[in-house]
């Protein structure tokens, strides 16, 4: 077949999707719409069957009010529609702003470890794709982006807070200095930055949102996903705030019709139970801060312990192991699927139901027991 060359050996994204009884590998909400929700949202679909002879709204200018009134009330910033944009999940949201912001001759700047698909996004929009390093702790040094900025002249800057995989969110103090960075290494056009917020709503009390400086910085893009917090990852609704003369940028690239009228009135349905939705969120961040704790506590017989990064996101990243497959492998034996992704040495759970998370600590108990210096010396 005549594919593109540098896509001849590439292989699809995806994690593994196995039967097993305890899934924690994919970052879902582990908990399943509350029977209300269901009853809103299939009524809600059914009014939107009656008109699927017609094309939707083309540019679901209600989604974009529900949206808007959602993040006013979560960030406590007062938006606008037009600052508003939604797609088929936070990937389409990204792949809009590659295909606006970045293309042959450009550059996408990230920070090492984050998100696998975001090379991806780069790849399939002909964007160069570099990335500079992250600090031991996962944090990103505001001097190493401001140099990496420099050097390399991006025309978009990818920023996840909370990033995956590592769960560690950003100050608004970084963000300011990559805007900053971004301003200075090009006045006329400084590059894009997006900030992915793909699991704000899980983040500590305190850690505001990068939603908060998008009045001050025109070239600022926050990214949000209702697959996290609200349960809907079957769903496939992802959405952006910036300004309107970014949001129109995408409007440009974006399919006709790209949101199904029954996607917008899924979404517009789950919206009207945020409330309940929200206070869910809680309880998921509760059970990742006593998983962080848990693990922090374990030791090997030979009294190695476990390195656990901060996490602001419904997952907790964990290691270091000298042949991490095994420990991934042991767990799945024992019915628990987590993911094997991030830096070598390093897995991935999410966090799920109490039982799930039980389960979770019992399997990889057995798995430290029976693996003789599974945990490295140097952790």
């Amino acid at each position: 077949m005549p594919i593109r060359p540098e896509l001849a050996h590439e292989q699809p994204y995806g994690a593994p999707q196995l039967d097993v009884p305890v899934l924690l590998n994919v970052n879902e909400n582990p908990y399943p719409p509350s029977p209300d929700v269901v009853e809103t949202i299939s009524r809600e679909v059914a009014r939107a069957a009656e008109g699927l002879n017609r094309y939707p709204d083309r540019d679901f200018s209600e989604l974009r009010q529900d949206l808007a009134d959602y993040l006013a009330l979560e960030t406590g910033v007062a938006m606008d529609p037009f600052s508003v944009w939604a797609a088929n999940g936070s990937n389409e949201v990204m792949l809009h702003l590659l295909q606006a912001f970045g293309g042959p001759g450009r550059t996408a700047l990230s920070f090492a470890p984050t998100y696998s698909m975001y090379p991806e996004y780069a790849r399939d929009t002909h964007t160069r794709w570099i990335t500079a390093r992250r600090d031991e702790d996962f944090t990103v040094d505001p001097r190493t982006a401001a140099a990496a900025i420099a050097e390399h002249r991006p025309s978009v800057i990818l920023l996840a807070s909370p990033n995956n995989p590592t769960g560690t969110a950003l100050p608004p103090s970084t963000i300011e200095a990559v805007l900053e960075a971004a301003r200075t290494a090009d006045p006329a056009t400084p590059a894009v930055v997006v900030v992915d917020e793909a699991y704000a709503e899980f983040r500590r009390a305190g850690t505001p949102s990068a939603v908060s400086l998008l009045a001050d910085h025109p070239n600022l893009a926050v990214t949000r996903t209702m697959s996290k917090a609200f349960a809907l990852a079957g769903a496939r609704v992802g959405y952006l705030a910036a300004q309107p003369d970014l949001v129109d940028a995408l409007r440009v690239v974006r399919l006709p019709y790209h949101l199904s009228a029954v996607t917008q009135a899924v979404a517009r349905a789950a919206l009207r139970h945020r409330d309940t939705l929200m206070a869910q969120v809680g309880g998921l961040r509760e059970e990742r801060d006593a998983l962080v704790a848990w693990l922090r506590e374990q030791r090997t017989p030979a009294g190695a312990g476990l390195r656990v990064a901060d996490s602001d996101a419904n997952f907790v990243l964990f290691g270091t192991f000298a042949d991490r497959h095994a420990v991934w492998q042991g767990l799945l034996d024992r019915g628990v699927l987590i993911r094997e992704t991030g830096p070598d040495g390093w897995l991935r759970v999410s966090v799920g139901t109490p039982q799930e998370n039980a389960a979770f600590r019992r399997a990889l108990t057995d798995v430290v027991e029976a693996l003789t210096n599974v945990i490295e010396e140097t952790a």
